[in-house]
């Protein structure tokens, strides 16, 4: 039932119609539940007079005027037909509900827990409800000694939190492992407020194996980032940030670097015999294993850039293999190739002999993280054994290699082939669609968060 404008009305109109659709106090008025405090109760039979019109059809605009002139005879601020704020209306109307209805006792002081009494919001004398402000309990508990003290403060309205939405959408880059690498790109809710090892958890559940194999780490357009550990906040990690989740090859009974037959053997010098470049003694560089632990077998991933530093530019996919760390120069780039064999030009022929890229350990210094092509082992290097030994946990331990290539052997080899083309998964637009919506909450949850326990600090500390 709508309610006649007399005039920029529509301030005190909302506040009726909110108050009338408020079940329990339009019952108290519409069917006169209560008692006013005689003649001064003017505005609430007025207003009573207009809930019950409402509610009956039986309304007519000069109710609603009634009303108006009733208001402007107890507030002056009210008068004429200047627009005002409903919630400053509705404050006012309340605290005069509460004069009209309330005992002729003055309103009780706040109060602590050692005070004690009726009911709140009933009358003592006459056990009948009153529109009285509501009591806010505030409990205290030391953590030292656990007192609790509460005080009950009365207050007339309250701010409410809006409870933020829990999730965020995050695309996550999956690498699998067959006979060809699969890439496609999922679509996650991950929480607001937890660690890597919860998307670690769910980025497993994704791709159906188990968490201790997924390797979390992030790429940018000139090669390898970071990589990250379990520990780690969720926050670090930006809504753009390309993360990638690889699944390591599984590891095989015998040692030795794949060969990439004919146009790897030319690369490197060896033809048909098999020749072997000589190599230098192995006390000749400082890159030896001199950790207990050093030899096996590492897990790499391989991202390929043209150019290196700032202008260094990534292209292909990224790549993740195990290799031997006593594997030489020679042995490791022929795997290298391998691995990228199917991504060359079919008219390439490679020719002569020594290294066609260099290959730095991502996250290192830049003077000494560069693998040398005259080491004995170069998966030996220290900066190697630092990768290995400052990755946190979660996820295999694994060595983050940056593999460079200058332009012209680039475009020779590759031709104009840039990053990766990655298939996006239905969940990529599910849940960017989710989160694009309008987050709900019921009134309950916003009552919920404004009472949730929370850890003071006293001053000073």
């Amino acid at each position: 039932q709508g309610l006649r404008n007399h005039g920029n009305t529509c301030f005190m109109n909302a506040v009726v119609q909110c108050l009338s659709n408020t079940a329990p106090l339009a019952e108290l008025l519409a069917l006169g539940r209560y008692r006013a405090r005689g003649a001064r109760a003017e505005v609430t039979h007025r207003l009573a007079a207009l809930v019950r019109a409402l509610w009956t059809l039986d309304y007519t605009p000069q109710l609603s005027a009634e009303f108006k002139s009733i208001v402007s005879q107890h507030s002056s601020q009210f008068r004429g037909n200047a627009q005002h704020d409903a919630l400053e209306f509705l404050l006012w109307l309340l605290d005069r509900l509460h004069e009209d209805l309330g005992s002729p006792t003055p309103v009780p002081q706040p109060h602590s827990d050692e005070q004690v009494g009726g009911p709140r919001g009933v009358c003592a004398d006459s056990g009948r409800a009153v529109a009285a402000p509501l009591p806010c309990r505030s409990s205290l508990t030391c953590p030292h000694c656990r007192k609790q003290s509460n005080t009950f403060d009365p207050f007339l309205c309250v701010s409410l939190p809006i409870p933020p939405r829990q999730t965020r959408p995050l695309n996550v880059t999956l690498v699998f492992q067959c006979k060809r690498q699969r890439f496609v790109r999922v679509g996650l809710a991950v929480p607001l407020l937890s660690t890597v090892a919860k998307l670690r958890e769910m980025v497993a559940q994704e791709g159906r194996i188990p968490p201790e194999q997924v390797v979390l780490a992030e790429l940018s357009p000139t090669g390898f980032r970071r990589s990250f550990a379990d520990h780690e906040e969720l926050g670090a990690i930006g809504d753009g940030d390309c993360v990638y989740a690889f699944q390591p090859p599984l590891p095989t009974s015998h040692g030795g670097a794949l060969r990439l037959a004919g146009t790897a053997g030319a690369a490197t010098g060896h033809g048909p015999g098999h020749r072997s470049a000589p190599r230098l003694p192995p006390a000749a560089l400082s890159s030896e294993c001199l950790h207990r632990g050093a030899g096996g077998r590492v897990l790499l991933l391989l991202c390929n850039t043209a150019g290196a530093g700032p202008q260094a530019a990534r292209f292909g996919p990224p790549l993740v293999m195990r290799e031997d760390r006593g594997v030489s120069w020679e042995q490791l780039q022929q795997s290298i190739l391998a691995k990228m064999q199917y991504l060359m030009r079919s008219e390439v022929q490679l020719q002569g002999a020594g290294a066609l890229f260099r290959v730095r350990v991502a996250g290192s210094s830049v003077g000494c993280s560069y693998l040398s092509p005259q080491d004995a082992r170069p998966l030996c290097h220290p900066a190697v054994d630092r990768a290995l030994q400052l990755g946190g946990p979660g996820g295999p331990p694994h060595v983050m290699l940056t593999v460079e290539w200058d332009s012209s052997t680039k475009e020779r080899l590759f031709g104009s082939i840039q990053e990766e083309v990655v298939q996006d998964a239905e969940s990529v637009l599910l849940q960017q669609q989710a989160h694009q919506q309008q987050h709900s909450c019921t009134l309950d949850e916003c009552f919920q968060l404004y009472t949730k326990e929370e850890q003071v600090q006293a001053a000073g500390h």
